[in-house]
């Protein structure tokens, strides 16, 4: 009797079915991935229309330098985390929910103003945040940073945004992505923000935190405003969706977005 071939792995691993969970969550990480890339590519060119300030107030400045740093690190990010994610789909791993817990201490909670950077977050992103002390000793005579610093643009390694990605709640990864990327609910289709909330809520991301740094960056962004009284004419807060497409060229999460996107191109350097 002839014994069967073997099988291919190639076909075996092409044909394994992607965990559901793990599944949903890189679908929202390419989406917020190709958006990172496209914002880098048409931001220069969109900067000097009126409604960019649309985008320029969710990212707490007019300056462009600033912002694409900001893109380029979310960018990072998100590749960091779908090499993750690809890595445990290789293996078949699903990925499991993150549940709250509430933490006990002989002090009482400090405010979300006064809270030292939870994970995922960069110090400037936390509103009240300071830097870390560079040296021991230091703490008492660091100065305090406001919730915004255009100065904080550090951009990890690829080898720190790995370990970062392993170590870290999945929701804070999307968390610190989104606060990069610009990513509010009134730049997103309604179905890919409640995709986006769903991730937050099951893998121990913050509305708290992704909402308070929005706060605080329309705070700064309105103080450069109130120097440039050519742009008083246009609002740009909560932009309707005409003019989030005419600022991005797309809401977040609609299909054109991501299906003209190789998916291949994601593991590569921006």
């Amino acid at each position: 009797m002839t014994r069967p071939a073997s099988p291919d792995p190639a076909q075996d691993r092409a044909g394994r079915t992607m965990p559901q969970r793990l599944a949903a969550l890189l679908h929202v990480v390419r989406v917020l991935l190709g958006h990172g890339r496209r914002l880098v590519q048409t931001v220069p060119e969109r900067a000097a229309n009126v409604e960019f300030a649309a985008l320029a107030g969710v990212c707490g400045t007019y300056v462009l330098p600033t912002i694409l740093a900001r893109l380029q690190r979310g960018i990072l990010r998100a590749m960091a985390l779908e090499r993750y994610l690809l890595a445990r789909a290789d293996k078949g791993r699903e990925i499991g929910f993150v549940c709250a817990r509430e933490r006990t201490s002989a002090k009482p909670a400090a405010e979300p103003s006064e809270r030292e950077p939870t994970s995922g977050e960069a110090a400037s992103d936390v509103p009240g945040g300071r830097a870390e002390p560079t040296q021991p000793g230091d703490d008492e005579k660091a100065p305090k940073r406001p919730a915004f610093d255009p100065d904080d643009l550090r951009i990890p390694t690829p080898e720190e945004l790995d370990a970062e990605v392993r170590r870290r709640p999945l929701g804070r990864t999307i968390l610190a992505i989104c606060m990069d990327l610009a990513v509010i609910p009134s730049f997103c289709t309604g179905p890919f923000w409640n995709q986006i909330s769903d991730t937050l809520m099951n893998y121990g991301g913050s509305f708290t935190t992704l909402f308070k740094t929005r706060q605080y960056r329309e705070t700064s962004f309105q103080k450069e405003r109130d120097k440039k009284p050519e742009t008083w004419g246009f609002d740009w807060t909560f932009p309707p969706p005409e003019t989030v497409r005419q600022v991005l060229g797309y809401m977040i999460g609609e299909l054109p977005v991501l299906d003209t996107f190789d998916p291949l191109l994601a593991t590569a350097p921006p």
